[in-house]
């Protein structure tokens, strides 16, 4: 049995059908809006659209030629590439007959590539170029069950479409009749940030349920004529998929774009009136900001509009009177700061929310200050995304937000956060053992440490499996200094270590443009080479600063006692980083093995001395 020291429900509104299909949120939105965008893609400098009649058509096509090319009721089928308009299309395409979607990175190794389409007994697979079919080439002997390949760019869908034309409507309609919410629809592989990849198996009524109750948690945002969702992240991971669904499932025009290089100016031609993303894109556009604004009188302006307006969150936040002196500040930036940030975004964004990691509360503050809240939320794989997010009104900002109606969310006698719901996972593909460890008595372990207040807002408080146990029997959560040494503008990535060892160190990444413009504001020489960051005193002069800076927040034993300042950032590129841009620590750990147990605790400091 097990047991929870708290638990808050956050009962639903309206029912929520537990035998709908995925399929069926796309046949709702076509009988209540059929000829109303759907769907926005880049052609090149314009926007295209799709409508949801004329996107329900392309996805039955599609599935027609599914069903000719021999995918039957609980087939995987793959897509690996980027976000496009295809990867939606394909993936309710394979859901509406039955099949299994198996989502892949396209930054994935062929190696990781072979493990996933293995493991989920992958038949067929959409790849999105030919940089993406070298790579399955490269392990297609060695994939048992892989038979079809399609090159997306290459006219995969025009292929199938031509495949489908000799399967007939009432044979469709059958498969999609037969489809039932316990069916499962996807095998989702985790990002690993501690270990292997494992494939998560979620139902349809999984996603139905979280679409619909995320409906009900945030109606402001997704129902109401003119809501437009711009999503540049991976359609890989859940976070992304998820809304997917859930633009389908409500009123939302949902744009897609493959990355977020030209975000900014997505923004500024879609115009969303909603954001989703993860901290680091919240984190990029204020950089951006303050990029733009430079150095000199333009910079000191910035960085004084930027405290003004996280005072005036505060302010709103804990429910206190704005002084005057601080009111006529706030409006003066609103017309020469802030507003200029917002149309920057588009100019109609009422709302975003952030989730996949932490975020930075300065990040917070400043956003809500200038008139964007972002609303903090929570999810898992194990959950198809959201589990907890703050309501559009009465939010606070520091918690990530409220259960979702129809959820469960409670504290067990360890600290951890624990759900219990319809959205909770069918279990871990081929890992019955993992199934049962990790749900227990329909409680999913969450693995995260938390605290619920009187009104059911959440907090989070570290992770249970990044505590650090100390080789002095000291247990340590790094995500308190983590996020306090990255508060820094050239600190890119902090990640705490010292498991098992005499004292607590860092590995330290930079954010290579911020460091040059940081150089250039003391009067020096941007860098001719990342790898003489280290050795540059300005830079340690900072890094240090930011070290102290998180020390100050913990007992001597707990601070960081060493450091070392890496020459490469953590990206998804090199393995380093995860899908939602957190540190993947195994993989860091044994990458950097040799120079940790060499420059590090070779030999222990005399004091709290930095590298």
């Amino acid at each position: 049995m097990q047991n929870m020291q708290q638990e808050f429900t956050r009962p639903l509104e309206e029912p929520i059908d537990a035998d709908a299909s995925v399929f069926s949120l796309l046949e709702d939105r076509v009988e209540r809006l059929g000829d109303d965008p759907l769907i926005e893609y880049r052609s090149g400098r314009e926007w295209s659209t799709i409508t949801a009649r004329e996107f329900r058509d392309r996805v039955v096509a599609l599935a027609k030629g599914l069903m000719a090319r021999g995918i039957g009721q609980g087939d995987s089928v793959a897509i690996v590439s980027h976000t496009r308009w295809e990867w939606t299309a394909l993936d309710m395409a394979i859901l509406s007959i039955g099949a299994v979607t198996v989502p892949v990175y396209e930054t994935d190794s062929p190696d990781q590539i072979r493990r996933i389409f293995n493991d989920s007994h992958v038949g067929m697979a959409f790849l999105e170029d030919d940089d993406m079919r070298a790579r399955v080439d490269a392990v297609r002997s060695h994939c048992a069950y892989l038979n079809d390949l399609y090159v997306i760019t290459r006219g995969a869908l025009t292929t199938l479409t031509a495949y489908g034309q000799a399967v007939d409507q009432a044979d469709f309609q059958a498969r999609v009749d037969s489809v039932q919410g316990s069916d499962l629809a996807t095998i989702v592989y985790t990002s690993g940030s501690t270990g292997k990849p494992k494939g998560i198996e979620l139902s349809h009524s999984n996603i139905v349920f979280t679409v619909r109750s995320g409906a009900q948690a945030v109606p402001d945002i997704c129902l109401g004529e003119g809501r437009r969702l711009l999503l540049c992240l991976p359609l890989a991971h859940a976070f992304a998929r998820c809304l997917q669904f859930f633009a389908i499932a409500t009123d939302l025009t949902l744009g897609l774009t493959g990355s977020i290089r030209n975000l900014l100016q997505d923004m500024q031609t879609f115009k969303p009136t909603f954001i989703l993303a993860v901290p680091r894109i919240f984190e990029k556009i204020y950089n951006a900001a303050s990029q733009r604004a430079g150095t000199g009188a333009m910079g000191r302006i910035f960085l004084d509009a930027a405290g003004v307006a996280r005072q005036w969150s505060r302010h709103q936040q804990n429910g206190t009177r704005v002084p005057m002196s601080l009111k006529t500040k706030h409006l003066m930036y609103t017309g020469t700061v802030y507003d200029p940030i917002l149309e920057a975004l588009g100019g109609r964004v009422k709302y975003a929310i952030s989730g996949g990691a932490p975020l930075e509360r300065d990040i917070a503050d400043f956003f809500n200050g200038i008139g964007l809240p972002l609303l903090e939320g929570y999810g898992m794989t194990e959950t198809m995304g959201p589990v907890t997010v703050n309501p559009t009104k009465d939010y606070r900002l520091g918690t990530i937000g409220l259960p979702m109606p129809g959820i469960t969310v409670g504290i067990d006698q360890e600290g951890q956060l624990c759900v219990k719901g319809p959205d909770v996972c069918m279990g871990y593909h081929n890992h019955p053992e993992i199934t049962t460890r990790q749900i227990r008595d329909g409680w999913l372990l969450t693995g995260d440490l938390g605290s619920l207040d009187e009104d059911g807002f959440v907090r989070l408080t570290g992770r249970r499996k990044e505590i650090i146990i100390t080789a002095g029997g000291k247990n340590i959560s790094p995500m308190l200094l983590e996020t306090a040494v990255e508060r820094s503008p050239i600190i890119s990535h902090c990640m705490v270590i010292g498991d098992r060892r005499p004292f607590i160190s860092a590995l330290i990444t930079l954010n290579s443009e911020e460091v040059d413009r940081w150089l250039r504001d003391q009067g020096a020489e941007p860098l001719k080479e990342a790898a003489a960051a280290g050795e540059n005193p300005i830079i340690r002069t900072e890094v240090d600063r930011a070290v102290d800076a998180a020390n100050a927040q913990v007992s001597r034993a707990e601070g960081i006692r060493r450091y070392l300042i890496l020459d490469q950032d953590f990206t998804r590129e090199n393995g380093l980083l995860t899908a939602s841009y957190k540190p993947r620590r195994q993989e860091v750990l044994k990458r950097y093995e040799d120079r940790i147990e060499q420059e590090i605790y070779a030999q222990r400091p005399a004091s709290a001395g930095l590298m």
